[in-house]
């Protein structure tokens, strides 16, 4: 049974996001295989399919396109509108639908929830520019898995000061979730 994402807006930014205990999305070696190994319900409460059913459009930095590309080569695997953060606009392999973006997030914003048409935009990470988009108060809320594992070092999650709510949380295979509105 999947877990509705919310009940109290009907739009939103959302940074849906994985971390390790210790707050780190990928490890110092740039890897996911901490996460990917791990057993979870795409189906599941607070799964990747429901969650991707209410996305319009999402924003990444380069770090994590190029995580994207080096790890699932050929066409691009999002059918909503895509952007970018990044100085580096020639990192976009040719035939990708994506858009590139340099400057503040909060000019970028409006554009993204243009393109989401009435459906959710998600910050997609890492967590430099979820960060940006945190600072400027531009994210709803933020949507977390976490793995029963610590990593010691790596990009953080969120490095950022930042304050927010629990609006539910629950378990989805080896994960604990939990879904945190902006306080």
């Amino acid at each position: 049974m999947s877990v509705p994402f919310r009940s109290f807006v009907d739009m939103a930014t959302v940074y849906f996001t994985a971390s390790s205990l210790d707050g780190y999305i990928v490890d110092e070696a740039e890897s996911l295989d901490w996460l990917t190994s791990r057993a979870v319900d795409a189906d599941g409460p607070f799964g990747y399919q429901s969650f991707a059913k209410s996305v319009g459009a999402l924003v990444m930095g380069s770090a994590t396109y190029e995580w994207v590309v080096n790890n699932h080569p050929g066409d691009w695997m999002y059918g909503q509108p895509s952007w970018v953060v990044t100085h580096r606009p020639q990192i976009i392999v040719d035939g990708h639908p994506v858009q590139t973006f340099d400057g503040d997030v909060a000019d970028l914003h409006p554009k993204l929830v243009s393109a989401a048409a009435g459906k959710d935009v998600w910050v997609v990470g890492g967590g430099d520019v979820a960060a940006q988009f945190v600072t400027a108060g531009l994210v709803d809320e933020m949507i977390v898995t976490y793995a029963p594992c610590s990593l010691g070092g790596g990009s953080r999650v969120l490095p950022v000061r930042s304050e927010w709510a629990l609006v539910e949380s629950g378990v989805n295979g080896d994960f604990v979730c939990a879904r945190w509105r902006n306080a």
